[in-house]
């Protein structure tokens, strides 16, 4: 690299100058002292681990994410954390194992070898919020509705949350006996939801005929609230688990709506995180950004390999999209300016006002050399003793 390229920085790592690196830690602020008062408490997982503790009962698409190295002292594998989720639950499970309902939140930079998406950086400023020890609809409805404020609390304006529940599609795949290549087959399919396609494919994997019947509508039901009662009278007769499914759903959405007033859209073929989540996902979304802007969900098995099986579900976010995206209002400190203290008249009185003024949530600018620049607000040596001088 020649020295007039050294300043650059690789493709998806980008830094936060002045004056958004203020805006994004005052919301990091703001939002972590939210998220206290909900009863989330902090934890900071380690920035890098072991790599099979680090991806164990993750999915697939969180190894290729992952930058491994090898650690010198003992010879192992070790990653750089892509997601605090599988970290927290490690905690909840063996490092800070507590009865009853666990309630921990976070927020880190987290390393990314590939991009998430196109709009997605590789190094995201990840926060979110996770709760263990309870599987009702309560819990999702708590994390859902702490996902929501924080959204507002960033400013996002015109949100919009979509949907889903992997125990649908699993319960199906269970019914129709569908081999590992089916599965993959049809997740390909799915991604680009082409229903020529998926019709081809029903006819090839699914020979019973009220199974292929219930697919092919299943496949074609995605929009509002009113898609819930729908899905359950074309799949319930077929896959019997649908029906507490549907339920659950309902549960949570009508008290969501009531809440928050979000428009909400299902769509129960969108399997990201299939390997991972086990329940309701969901992913909340603005206008004229192309990517979810915070998303998580039910992942009830995951603390099971440390010992520890507890439901769980959470939610994350980049903190630094937020900032970008939302309105929330950053404080500007007017700036004091004061003349150097060494070498003048009265000089522990003049460090005295500066410590006072900065302790009582001033920012003071000392002039270090030269003649001291006009400003609205400064300090100056009048009447044998330094004074805070402000001018409209």
């Amino acid at each position: 690299m020649s020295t007039a390229d050294r300043w650059l920085l690789p493709d998806g790592i980008e830094e936060v100058l002045p004056p958004q690196a203020r805006g994004v830690e005052q919301l990091r602020r703001h939002l972590l002292d939210d998220f206290d008062r909900w009863g989330y408490d902090f934890v900071i997982p380690p920035a890098l681990e072991y790599l099979d503790s680090l991806l164990t009962g993750t999915a697939r698409d969180l190894d290729l994410q992952t930058f491994k190295v090898t650690d010198q002292l003992s010879g192992r594998l070790m990653g750089l954390s892509a997601d605090t989720t599988p970290q927290t639950a490690r905690i909840d499970a063996h490092s800070w194992a507590q009865e009853g309902v666990s309630r921990l939140c976070y927020c880190r930079t987290v390393f990314h070898a590939k991009a998430a998406s196109i709009l997605a950086g590789r190094t995201p400023t990840q926060i979110g919020a996770e709760l263990y020890g309870e599987a009702g609809s309560s819990a999702d409805i708590e994390i859902i509705s702490l996902m929501l404020n924080a959204l507002q609390q960033a400013g996002l304006q015109n949100l919009h949350l979509d949907l889903g529940h992997v125990g649908i599609f699993k319960a199906f795949s269970e019914k129709a006996q569908l081999s590992s290549e089916a599965e993959e087959e049809l997740f390909a399919l799915l991604k680009v939801k082409c229903a020529t396609d998926l019709d081809a494919w029903a006819e090839q994997y699914l020979l019973d005929a009220k199974l292929n019947h219930a697919f092919k509508a299943f496949v074609r039901l995605q929009g509002g609230i009113e898609v819930l009662d729908q899905v359950d009278q074309q799949l319930s007769t077929v896959i019997p688990e649908v029906s507490a499914i549907i339920e659950h759903l309902k549960q949570v959405c009508q008290t969501i709506a009531t809440r928050y007033q979000v428009p909400m859209y299902f769509d129960f073929t969108d399997l990201r995180g299939y390997n991972y989540h086990t329940g309701l996902v969901f992913a909340a979304y603005v206008p004229g950004y192309g990517d979810a802007v915070a998303q998580g969900g039910r992942y009830n098995e995951t603390g099971a390999v440390f010992g520890r099986a507890r439901p769980a579900t959470g939610f994350s976010a980049d903190l630094k999209v937020l900032a970008q995206l939302g309105r929330f209002a950053t404080a500007h400190a007017d700036i004091v300016k004061a003349p150097a203290p060494y070498g003048q008249p009265q000089e522990q009185q003049l460090l005295d006002l500066i410590a006072e003024l900065r302790a009582n949530g001033k920012r003071v600018e000392v002039q270090l050399s030269g003649e001291m620049p006009a400003s609205n607000a400064r300090i100056e040596f009048k009447s044998d003793q330094w004074q805070l001088i402000e001018s409209n």
